[in-house]
């Protein structure tokens, strides 16, 4: 497959792994509404924050929508958007990495962005997700009427391009069908719309008999003639169905007699209950413009505009609609004014939100405050909102090692056990029974444990931080039914290495062994 180069390349697609584990800091003082710990804003850069999130949260996020900068070579207020092309790429190509681990195996990404970087960009989304989890690209009208004073072309639209984390197991829900369109001209006896198409394949570029040999075959007309599927300039076509479907579907076959003869026509009937499969034009009538996400931000913030290019509502709305369940994850690393989160919350998903800068918190914040309190703007009265919920504000705390490698005081043990089993199984964080427990859990039949911070109370020779014969035997009582081997963290290990080997267990000593994965 082609790959993007640009000067920094070699840097870059590796940049991911250098960043440093942080943690994340609550700060309650900003928590919102009920402090559901189902829902997180943080302040902070978004690829330390993504690093972060990482052994809470790898693959389990169902839809993540980004708006990053678009590289316009124009200075917007609250981030550079002036960037050099392959500092774009530098900024843009680390943070997918991240993204797809965090992304679900069955949920997608939505980035939107412009020509300015598109094209760009789709590449790099083939490399780091994979051209064969290419969904679509949304054509988004986001303006309702021509710039006069364009010098060339008057841009109207911009891209969303969508992946999947694995293409076949992607599912994209139908949308609702409020009027059956006219083109659907006829009448069956129960009174189902419907319309009529040629059976005969036409003008696909493999519409011949030598193209798909198996699909030419007779059928036979209501006189009893046998009809072949030929193309008008007199070359053997091929039909749309197999022979087996043709027997199976026959009841919705109609033949016509026209001046050359039979010809085969089956119909396609309108289901308002299963809805249609969304489209790759978007129009402004359907899901707002630029316009209408300005209107939005300003009754939100009294007429100030604190961003040059929010995104509407009712855009969020559909991506949400068509890729999501209530009480799914949702995910935007480039918060901007909120939408994503707002429209989230009134549709009653989970939702993280990350923003760097101030404006995380007097921005967003109060943004998500006044949906939490029952706002009617944007999509409210179309979602029956009426208020509720909340969400807990964190900020990046510290990384968890220094230069050194030694693990930073203040870390928890939560946070570090969380770490361990991440970088151990690359699975999301998983407690076994007792979360005052140093047993992390069960992984392709290893069992792994940390001895940290005392975790074991008045068991703990050295502080509890040690491996000893009776502190294994502790841990085999947390886990009795477990045969298998065992992956054991601690500070200093007094088993001999014979010991060890006999029962199957091998020691880590942290710090020096604790990998950032």
């Amino acid at each position: 497959m082609p790959i993007l180069d640009w000067m920094t390349r070699g840097e870059d697609v590796v940049a991911a792994a250098r960043v440093p584990y942080r943690m994340l800091e609550a700060v309650p003082a900003l928590d919102g509404g009920n402090a559901d710990p189902a829902n997180m804003l943080i302040q902070g850069d978004n690829l330390d924050a993504l690093k972060a999130l990482l052994p809470y949260y790898a693959g389990r996020v169902k839809c993540i929508y980004i708006d990053p900068p678009y590289n316009t070579r124009s200075a917007f207020e609250h981030y550079d958007d002036n960037l050099e092309h392959a500092q774009w790429l530098a900024m843009i190509y680390p943070r997918l990495v991240l993204l797809r681990e965090l992304l679900a195996e069955d949920g997608s990404i939505w980035v939107s962005i412009d020509d300015n970087e598109g094209h760009y960009l789709k590449v790099v989304m083939d490399e780091v997700f994979g051209r064969g989890n290419f969904v679509n690209n949304i054509i988004w009208e986001k303006s309702d009427s021509p710039k006069m004073d364009s010098r060339l072309f008057s841009s109207r639209h911009d891209h969303i391009h969508c992946y999947g984390k694995r293409l076949d197991y992607l599912t994209i829900k139908r949308m609702a069908v409020a009027n059956i369109p006219a083109h659907f001209n006829r009448t069956d006896e129960s009174g189902r719309r419907y319309y009529t198409k040629p059976l005969r394949a036409m003008g696909s570029g493999d519409d011949t008999r030598e193209a798909r040999p198996t699909l030419y075959f007779p059928m036979l007309a209501p006189d009893g003639t046998e009809i072949f599927p030929m193309r008008p300039d007199g070359i053997e076509g091929r039909w749309r169905w197999s022979a087996e479907r043709v027997e199976r579907d026959h009841a919705l076959i109609e033949w016509v007699k026209g001046r050359n003869g039979w010809s085969p026509y089956y119909r396609i009937f309108a289901d308002a209950g299963s809805g249609r499969p969304p489209e790759t034009i978007w129009a402004h009538a359907e899901v707002g413009t630029n316009r209408t996400s300005k209107a939005e931000v300003n009754a939100l913030f009294s007429g100030e505009q604190p961003f040059t290019t929010p995104k509407p509502e009712a855009l969020m709305q559909r991506i949400l609609q068509i890729a999501t369940n209530p009480g799914d994850l949702v995910l935007d690393s480039f918060l901007g004014s909120g939408t994503t989160a707002a429209v989230a919350h009134k549709m009653g998903r989970r939702w993280i939100g990350i923003e760097m800068g101030d404006h995380a918190e007097t921005h967003c914040k109060p943004r998500l405050d006044k949906v939490i309190a029952g706002e009617q703007g944007g999509v409210s009265e179309a979602v029956s909102w009426q208020g509720g919920g909340g969400y807990r504000y964190y900020r990046l705390g510290p990384p968890a090692f220094d230069a050194n490698g030694r693990i930073d005081p203040d870390i928890g043990f939560d946070a570090l056990a969380a770490h361990v089993w991440f970088a151990e199984t690359g699975q999301p964080a998983a407690r076994a029974g007792d979360a005052r427990s140093p047993v992390l859990g069960v992984h392709d039949g290893t069992a792994y444990a940390l001895l940290y911070n005392g975790v074991l109370g008045d068991r703990r020779p050295a502080g509890g931080n040690v491996l000893t014969s009776p502190v294994l035997a502790h841990l085999r009582e947390v886990l009795p039914c477990h045969t298998g081997s065992w992956v054991i963290y601690g500070e200093a290990c007094r088993m001999s290495a014979a010991k060890l080997a006999a029962a199957d267990v091998t020691f880590k000593q942290t710090p020096y062994d604790v990998k950032a994965r």
